[in-house]
């Protein structure tokens, strides 16, 4: 699995807003700029941020974008997905139907437990602690 460009720019743009007081409007150009998104591609990205309820758009000449939950709240996982989908690995377990082996393919069981397991990594790292560098056993800044 590799995560597409939108996914990409979606944790940079988190990131980017957690470190930022809660609460705080965040202009789409300083966004875009401080962590190397093209704005137009931030637009499309910021719509689906906003449909899984973590961004809020704020329009005027003041607006740009809100985090609606505090980094503690949102994680890798929740970002990710709610720019690709549901993480899959294969179509076997994405569409356990399409797959006339499952019952009895071992390697089934193991495309499951691996995405399982990316996916319980992915949910455990939240933006606070990204912020702070203590993801997968690292203690930062």
């Amino acid at each position: 699995m590799r995560l597409v460009r939108a996914a990409e720019y979606a944790v940079r743009a988190v990131l980017y807003m957690a470190g930022k007081p809660f609460g705080s409007v965040i202009q789409k150009r300083e966004i875009s700029q401080a962590m190397d998104i093209p704005s137009e591609f931030l637009g499309k990205i910021a719509k689906q941020l906003k449909r899984s309820g973590i961004f809020e758009i704020v329009q005027g000449t003041k607006g740009g974008f809100r985090l609606l939950k505090k980094p503690e709240e949102i994680s890798l996982l929740m970002v990710v997905e709610s720019v690709m989908g549901e993480i899959f690995l294969n179509d076997c377990i994405m569409r356990p139907d399409a797959c006339h082996r499952q019952g009895h393919c071992s390697v089934h069981q193991v495309w499951q437990q691996a995405r399982g397991q990316l996916r319980e990594t992915l949910a455990k790292a939240t933006f606070d602690k990204l912020l702070w560098g203590e993801v997968c056993g690292v203690e930062g800044r």
